[in-house]
């Protein structure tokens, strides 16, 4: 169970922050990028995951520029209002937000890594190239990543993508990864969504196989940070 807090964007904006802590000593930090469903209990459950594996876990509420405290379970009209208010939210807020996201958990964690989840997959894919000092970053199925190919990358990425997709395609996402075969990248034979288990999509084979790469591609490169 974690604990609600306040921070300040670099604009003067102030949001909340689910944050989750681990039990013991933490080896370093992530800060999840929502869907767009708000910080609601599935987000705050994968805040819960990553802090019982050891990491101090940040989830911020980036809806809260146009409604705050707002979430969502994941039916269709909830999808529609989802929608509504990420048109409204320009990325570079929603990138300042995590900004100050980060910036908060370097005052006591050296390494800070992202993942993101469909519009926070985007998020967390925009974050690799823009937020400076990411230890890591971890994408899954990012449906904005076909039009910010041209990104480059300042820390490791790994992608979880579904074969079964529409946003993105996986033939949109493969074209998109073509001028970034360095990345690891995952395909799985599920859709939109399976690693959330509220989801119709949700797909539990491929979930936890996505959770073993993710922790252990965020412990090597803690590691490495630390060198």
């Amino acid at each position: 169970m974690g604990t609600l807090t306040s921070l300040q964007s670099s604009d003067g904006h102030s949001f909340e922050v689910y944050l989750a802590q681990p039990a013991g000593h933490a080896k370093g930090s992530v800060v999840i990028a929502p869907e767009i469903f708000g910080v609601n209990p599935y987000i705050r459950s994968v805040a819960d995951h990553f802090a019982s594996k050891g990491y101090l876990t940040a989830a911020p509420a980036l809806f809260d520029r146009i409604k705050p405290k707002y979430e969502a379970t994941y039916e269709q009209h909830n999808v529609e209002k989802g929608i509504a208010i990420i048109e409204q939210i320009p990325f570079g807020h929603a990138i300042a937000d995590l900004q100050a996201t980060v910036d908060h958990l370097k005052l006591t964690q050296e390494k800070v890594s992202m993942v993101g989840f469909c519009w926070g997959g985007t998020l967390a894919w925009l974050a690799s190239a823009k937020i400076a000092g990411l230890c890591a970053s971890v994408s899954y199925y990012p449906g904005g990543i076909a039009t910010h190919a041209e990104l480059k990358p300042q820390c490791p990425v790994m992608l979880h993508l579904g074969e079964l997709d529409k946003h993105p395609t996986p033939e949109a996402a493969r074209a998109a990864l073509m001028s970034h075969p360095s990345l690891l990248t995952y395909f799985y034979p599920a859709g939109h969504g399976f690693n959330c288990d509220q989801r119709t999509t949700y797909s539990a084979k491929d979930a936890a196989d996505s959770r073993v790469r993710t922790l252990h591609f965020l412990d090597l490169c803690t590691a490495r940070w630390l060198t």
